[in-house]
């Protein structure tokens, strides 16, 4: 018996090369996961590349491929915000008001933007070329505030340079961001590359830039240090210093217990030349807690540690 084509009996209204293609990119969706159904997120990312949303024929194209309702689909699409229900423009705009960017001058560069755009949130120019959205936290508050466009970063903005940067999107120049990718892609490309189908950009730019650094090289220059003449490993030497450890010691390591296999033994100081240990190779002297020998094994016995009494002994008439 011939298999009957999909397009016979899919009840999209793609046409023929659109849909072949999209079963086939769903195909290998659907082959990451052992059940199927956990490939709708990256299922919907792959429809709104197409068409640029999630529209009402991807929503049944998803409930075809995976044996769900359209409700349940648009159920999905409809509580993540990354999902478009509506036309979405080439590129994303998207101004953190988060709290540290809010306060740093994100809700003034959103408000600029808005009066110069002529657009509200999750509104779109007439020319189809600019989305404005309000976004949450973008994980880079060290660069606040944070403007993203289709995801990409855009830091230390200023309601000046948010405009400057949304004129020439909308001219059709190339944008570079701040950190990642060299430039910056269409929503639809952007859309197929979180639908998991890479587009082997993963490695362009910087990734981290020097105020992401900032607090690990101050914390490895501190690790580096040698310790105040005179004083112990908590600064005992110093009076000012008495119940603060100082951040400027290298924290002993603990010993290993008897029982303790070699190379689970704490790792080792700063060699003598200063230099620094790998990074979380030394604990903080804050955060170990000094265990006797009898503590640590008290606390493997059972009955709140303590040890099982001698039998008592019987009296003369045993």
């Amino acid at each position: 018996m011939t298999a009957e084509p999909l397009g016979a009996r899919s009840r999209t209204g793609y046409d023929a090369a659109t849909l072949e293609a999209l079963t086939a990119d769903a195909e290998r969706i659907k082959a990451r996961y052992p059940d199927e159904r956990s490939g709708l997120l990256p299922m919907l990312h792959l429809v709104q590349s197409v068409e640029g949303y999630v529209s009402r024929d991807g929503i049944v194209f998803c409930a075809e491929q995976l044996g769900l309702t359209a409700a349940e689909v648009s159920a999905v699409a409809t509580f993540y915000t990354q999902y478009k229900r509506h036309p979405n423009g080439e590129y994303t705009v998207g101004v953190c008001t988060n709290t540290l960017c809010a306060v740093m001058g994100g809700d003034a560069i959103f408000d600029r933007l808005s009066q110069h755009l002529d657009v509200g949130h999750d509104e779109t120019t007439p020319d189809g070329a600019i989305t404005l959205e309000r976004v949450e936290c973008n994980a880079a508050c060290d660069y606040a505030p944070v403007v993203m466009v289709n995801w990409e970063f855009f830091d230390n903005q200023t309601p000046e340079s948010a405009t400057e940067l949304a004129d020439r999107l909308r001219a059709g120049e190339d944008v570079a961001p701040t950190r990642g990718a060299a430039s910056v892609c269409s929503f639809k490309a952007m859309s197929r590359v979180l639908a998991g189908f890479p587009d082997g950009r993963a490695d362009e730019g910087v990734g981290a830039g020097d105020a992401t650094l900032a607090g690990l090289r101050l914390a490895r220059a501190a690790a580096a240090v040698d310790e105040p003449s005179g004083s112990g490993p908590t600064g005992a030497g110093d009076a000012s210093s008495a119940g603060t450890p100082s951040a400027s010691v290298v924290p002993p390591s603990a010993p290993a217990r008897p029982d303790q296999p070699a190379d689970e033994a704490s790792p080792a100081p700063a060699s003598a030349d200063g230099a620094a240990p790998e990074t979380g190779g030394e604990q903080s002297s804050a955060e170990r807690t000094e265990v006797a020998p009898e503590d640590d094994e008290a606390a493997r016995l059972p009955d709140g540690g303590k040890p099982n009494p001698e039998p008592e002994k019987g009296g003369d008439d045993d």
